[in-house]
């Protein structure tokens, strides 16, 4: 495929995650604070947010596992989560992480569970759509063309 291709591929395939509601403006934010002289800023911050994220459903499952849930300590972890998901742009994550707190709040066990999977599920979607872009990004470079810039609004 010629690099030309490739990168209407890319736009294309970013527009169809912000269309989807998979990705908001904050991450075309963050990909605009990517230059050459840290080209790999955007795939460094979001596998931060991968190994965070990770983390926090793993500590939500054991607290939530317990005999005697401890809610103020779910809600901390779910906040986190929120904030960090919020700040990469995985608008369905935060989303979901949104209608959690409010199951803390009400101390439902229940829909928290219902909660942790469909955030869960809501990250996975979002990490392989996040993995799709950089293999496309990597292929357009690796080709030796350049990632094209998006516009605000997708």
């Amino acid at each position: 495929m010629e690099v030309g291709q490739m990168q209407r591929r890319l736009v294309d395939y970013t527009k169809s995650l912000s269309m989807e509601g998979f990705l908001d403006g904050q991450f075309l934010l963050l990909q605009q604070l990517q230059d050459e002289s840290n080209p790999d800023f955007v795939v460094e911050v979001v596998s931060l947010f991968f190994g965070d994220s990770d983390k926090l459903l793993n500590d939500l499952t054991m607290v939530l596992d317990q005999p005697n849930v401890d809610f103020k300590k779910v809600d901390a972890l779910v906040h986190q989560l929120k904030g960090s998901s919020s700040s990469i742009g995985a608008q369905r994550v935060k989303n979901a992480c949104i209608a959690f707190r409010n199951y803390c709040e009400e101390q439902n066990i229940e829909a928290c569970l219902r909660c942790l999977q469909q955030v869960n599920q809501e990250y996975c979607v979002v990490k392989n759509k996040l993995e799709t872009l950089f293999r496309l990004e990597q292929q357009i470079v690796g080709a030796g063309g350049s990632i094209p810039m998006m516009e605000m609004g997708f």
